[in-house]
């Protein structure tokens, strides 16, 4: 969330940024935005006019009563009922005004990194890094859920019988395989430097508030009404909101997390053969890493973290690209995010498996997350996270890319952590 404070005294700059996105209503809503924020101070201003006048006639009435001018003091009495009565509805209506801005604020998306290219969808991304050999496969090679289906280690139709579609059922070396990976990239991510963690898979609606899920403005949440809370989509969502509320001390910086959850998203509006097998799936498992920074930081640390994805996919030899995303497809909450790409040989089609954001200080905002520098003043942190890595599209390149006459060659680094080098 960005401070009104920001927005009102960088205007144009918020407005420029925010073209860069193509939001259409936004000097209609950041005009209100101000306004709301114009309407709460003077309200606020008006307010506390009132408190300070009862105050004193408040220590007037108690002087007026030890000298015995007892009938000037009940006349002053009577004002102070009205000032109350006043502050009574000054204040419900601050209150009011301050829920009303707050909501505003909800509907402002980052300002995007002045390097953000300008563009309108994922076409307008721009390539800046690409690595690796795309395999020539063997005459007859198959799609991954072609593979899954042959070698028995994925089974679509028994995780759409038991749940629905979205939901696969993995099997024999396709479980170990899942779970080998789900350790490698922990263990790199450890060996890195990054704490790990487990944490809950439900969250309460302040935590999705915090890191931006919330207000859920694509209906992409799963939500126990209930209980009131909220399958994650990520384990940014929970890992990040361990420091709501929290002031850090500046020589806590850097503050880094790994940690493995499922993940649950709705994916409405998802259909076709783009989403097909492993593509898209309504649960998942991934490995996150995230950073909390100093602001001075956090740029270093989202190109140390870009690096550390880079390395993981060269030891599982997957052909990969980066995109750095225009400002019409970058999320809500990022300043600056970096796309990684596999490309899948089998279906001839580069498959998104990681996104590495930096969100400066706009979540931080949100979770109220702060620290003292070194002059004793409290500032927001930055934060940051990525996948490392989403296993679905990580498992779909794995297949196609590997696979042979003889059957499903094993990355040589994933032998140790699986017990086998062939899926046949």
């Amino acid at each position: 969330m960005l401070q009104v404070a920001y927005i009102r005294e960088n205007k144009e700059t918020v407005l420029k940024g925010l073209a860069k996105r193509n939001l259409k209503n936004a000097d209609e809503l950041v005009e209100k935005t101000i306004t709301a924020d114009e309407e709460r101070r003077s309200i606020q201003t008006q307010l506390d006019s009132i408190l300070a006048e009862s105050n004193k006639i408040s220590k007037d009435i108690g002087q007026l009563f030890k000298s015995g001018e007892r009938q000037k003091a009940e006349i002053l009495k009577q004002k102070t009922v009205q000032l109350k009565e006043q502050s009574k509805i000054l204040t419900e209506n601050l209150q009011n005004k301050a829920n009303e801005l707050q909501e505003l604020l909800y509907l402002i998306p980052n300002i995007p990194n002045e390097i953000v290219p300008a563009g309108s969808s994922e076409e307008d991304n721009l390539t800046v890094f690409e690595e690796g050999k795309v395999p020539v496969l063997y005459q007859g090679a198959l799609p991954h859920w072609e593979l899954a289906k042959k070698y028995d280690i994925i089974d679509f139709e028994l995780g759409n019988k038991i749940t629905g579609a979205g939901f696969p059922v993995y099997k024999g070396k396709g479980a170990k395989l899942q779970r080998a990976l789900i350790n490698y990239f922990l263990d790199k991510n450890s060996e890195a430097g990054y704490n790990e963690v487990q944490v809950p898979h439900l969250v309460n609606e302040a935590s999705g508030i915090g890191t931006g899920q919330l207000p859920d403005k694509e209906g992409q949440m799963y939500h126990d009404a209930q209980d009131n809370l909220y399958l994650i989509p990520t384990a940014e969502v929970p890992v990040t909101n361990i420091f709501r509320d929290v002031i850090l001390k500046e020589d806590e910086f850097p503050i880094l997390k790994t940690a493995y959850t499922p993940c649950f998203r709705r994916e409405a509006g998802s259909y076709g053969a783009h989403v097909r097998g492993l593509n898209r799936l309504h649960q998942f498992d991934k490995v996150e890493i995230v950073r909390v920074e100093h602001p001075t930081k956090s740029y270093e640390a989202l190109d140390s973290m870009v690096n550390h994805v880079k390395e993981i996919l060269r030891e599982l030899n997957l052909p990969y690209r980066i995109l750095r995303l225009c400002g019409g497809d970058i999320g809500f909450t990022s300043a600056l995010t970096y796309d990684f790409e596999v490309f899948s040989t089998a279906q001839d089609r580069w498959l998104e498996i990681s996104s590495v954001s930096n969100f400066e200080t706009f979540q931080a905002n949100r979770l109220k997350l702060r620290f003292k520098n070194s002059d004793g003043k409290t500032e927001l942190a930055h934060t940051l996270n990525g996948s490392s890595l989403a296993l679905p599209r990580v498992m779909a390149g794995l297949l196609e890319n590997c696979q042979t006459p003889e059957g499903i060659k094993i990355p040589e680094v994933l032998v140790k952590y699986c017990g086998f080098e062939i899926i046949n």
